[in-house]
């Protein structure tokens, strides 16, 4: 049996909700239904799910968050404004309930525009948009829980099949879903297996509100590979159940804590490729050191676009380099008086490689305290191996670095890098999509290590969450194990081993968490929707002058209404199926920032690509009732 729809919907999360959403602003007469699926919960997703721990958190503030496009996105479709996030928990607050449950009310009523909103809440606002939605009578929605497992067609309809046999058909079908989940490498499952074998507790990388953290032993070593976002929501998580807790250390100027044992903690030994966690966002509503580029300049992007086919490490990234390292030196003249030697900025404006830009730092800074590369992005010691007493040293700087710019992010030098940071990220994306770079310099380079970097700098966990790591650090609950972490197994002691060549520290345990994310990766997905259209040859990997990205290929799109197509779903022969739409993560590599929440006041490529969507929902569905209408006519004539 096939129940038929306007158009259905893979995948549960914002980008479904916000594509309902313009479906709904653009609707006229008789309501369009649409089938909304998911594997987990419709409205929230996977990543909002709202049956998470209270102590996993959103990484945006909540003045940044909404689902509702402004004047700000382009979109040809007609506006429809709604609440934000803040004006949602107001809303919420003044009523005093929330069929939900008590702890929604309790939040919001909590929530302030600098904080970091919980992702559950963040979850059920998207829900309460959804549910507006269909109260509008516009749209009928019918959801429907299950894995997708492939696309046919019928007809003049793609058919959804699900897992069960079940079948759903439209005329559309918007892909929306979100966080791609990766295939287990050979190492995940030899450790999984291992751990089973040996009795041992494994817990393999994911998305952390589908895995289980919680009820390691008190006392003992516990294994973490991944110091990001998912690092420190754990951390919230398991001082939760210890029973511990924090308290301000008097006096202190940048609002360091110290920690309060609960009495069942476990010994957190943690490491990852750098060896050190996520930078900080800075305190809420403290202001950040103004950054206008000197060098790599709006201008300056669009003559590499001009230019075309360039090697980005070689061509750019000394640039972007430069503006790194003038950011830094500029706020640490200010903020340690007779710590920089002068006349670095002439050198710097005629720097010609990333190995100048060094040198200038290397000259520049002469209070050993303060002294920095840009190489220790990736490689905080550079690549050379130190003692124990030496990455202590380091470890120190970190948290006095991370308490300094959290505080003061309008003048610590590290929080200046870390601003410089995340206004040139973006530009360096836009730039790759606009064909600056050649394809094998934007697979290797800026999708290979130059996201990951602004990741690190401009991507990190809320200040009050990094301020509890920093204090476990103190005392000693958490450790770091040291760059460039190893983990294998010990067949002879049967549990596992992890070390850092660069700190020689080998750590033992009976417990591995990986605290790890799929980072979206599409060619090793085990998403059985994409794997399929990928395996059959109805979807392609997008290349950049031969060289694969990590993200599907989809069509371009362009903000006219006279325009009925964009965003649809290219197959390996270069046949576009224009009743596909693809949008946000499995396809970012054409389609930059739809992996980005939505903000007031700011383009948002998330709700563009959803106004897109429902474009061509609205218009498939009213051309299909057209013809039907016709049908019956042309028979009731006979």
């Amino acid at each position: 049996m096939t129940a038929r729809f306007d158009a259905v919907l893979v995948g549960g999360g914002p980008r479904a909700v916000a594509t309902v959403l313009r479906t709904a602003a653009r609707t006229e007469g008789m309501p369009l239904h649409l089938a909304v699926v998911d594997a987990l919960e419709v409205g929230a997703g996977a990543t909002w799910l709202t049956s998470q721990p209270a102590a996993y958190l959103n990484n945006t503030q909540a003045r940044a968050t909404t689902i509702h496009p402004d004047a700000s996105t382009p979109m040809s479709g007609p506006p429809a404004p709604g609440p934000d996030l803040l004006q949602w928990a107001a809303d919420v607050t003044a009523a005093g309930t929330h069929p939900f449950a008590d702890w929604v009310v309790e939040e919001a009523r909590g929530l302030r525009p600098e904080d970091f909103p919980t992702r559950r809440l963040q979850g059920v606002y998207f829900r309460d948009q959804l549910d507006a939605a269909v109260r509008s009578g516009r749209v009928r929605v019918t959801e429907v829980l299950g894995t997708v497992v492939d696309l046919q067609r019928d007809a003049e309809d793609t058919v959804v099949v699900l897992a069960g046999g079940d079948r759903l058909a439209a005329p559309t079908v918007v892909l929306a879903q979100g966080m791609v989940q990766a295939r287990p490498s050979a190492e995940v499952t030899a450790l999984k297996s291992f751990a089973e074998r040996h009795d041992l507790r494994y817990v393999e990388p994911g998305m952390p509100a589908e895995r289980d953290f919680t009820g390691l032993p008190a006392g003992e070593t516990v294994l973490v590979r991944g110091l990001g976002a998912t690092f420190f929501d754990v951390v919230g998580e398991l001082v939760a159940e210890w029973g511990g807790g924090f308290e301000p250390v008097p006096g202190d100027p940048h609002g360091r804590l110290r920690y309060l044992p609960g009495g069942a903690e476990s010994r957190l030994v943690a490491g990852s490729r750098r060896g050190l966690p996520y930078r900080s966002k800075p305190d809420g509503g403290t202001p950040l050191r103004p950054f206008e580029p000197r060098w790599a300049t709006p201008e300056w992007f669009d003559a590499l676009v001009q230019r075309g086919g360039l090697d980005f490490a070689l061509d750019a990234w000394p640039t972007v380099a430069r503006e790194l390292a003038r950011a830094y030196l500029e706020a640490l003249e200010e903020y340690a008086v007779g710590a920089v030697r002068g006349g670095w900025l002439a050198r710097l404006d005629a720097a010609a490689d990333l190995a100048d830009v060094e040198q200038v730092l290397a000259d520049a800074v002469m209070d050993p305290r303060w002294a920095w590369q840009v190489d220790h992005l990736r490689r905080p010691t550079g690549g050379r191996a130190v003692d124990g007493a030496g990455w202590e040293r380091l470890v120190g700087r970190l948290v006095e670095d991370e308490l300094g710019s959290m505080s003061r992010a309008d003048v610590h030098p590290r929080a200046a890098v870390n601003g410089a940071m995340g206004a040139l990220r973006d530009r360096v994306a836009s730039a790759g999509v606009a064909g600056a770079f050649t394809g094998v310099s934007l697979v290797r380079d800026v999708h290979g290590w130059f996201d990951a970097d602004g990741l690190f700098l401009a991507s990190g966990p809320p200040a009050h969450r990094v301020r509890e790591v920093l204090a476990l650090v103190e005392a000693g609950v958490v450790e770091l194990l040291g760059p460039e972490l190893t983990v294998a197994v010990d067949p002879d002691r049967k549990v596992f081993r992890a070390w850092s060549p660069i700190t020689g520290r080998v750590v033992r345990s009976r417990v591995l968490l990986e605290t790890r994310m799929s980072k979206g990766k599409v060619p090793d997905t085990d998403d059985p929707l994409l794997r399929s259209l990928l395996d059959s040859g109805r979807a392609r990997i997008h290349r950049v002058d031969g060289a694969p990205t990590a993200s599907l290929e989809a069509t371009a799109a362009v903000v006219d209404e006279e325009v009925d197509t964009g965003h649809n779903l290219v197959a390996a022969d270069g046949t576009v199926d224009s009743s596909v739409v693809v949008v946000g993560i499995p396809v970012q590599s054409t389609q930059p920032g739809s992996a980005i929440g939505a903000t007031p006041g700011v383009p948002s490529p998330l709700l563009a690509g959803a106004d897109v969507a429902a474009k061509q929902v609205v218009a498939r569905a009213r051309e299909r009732r057209g013809a039907r209408l016709r049908d019956l006519e042309a028979v009731a004539g006979r």
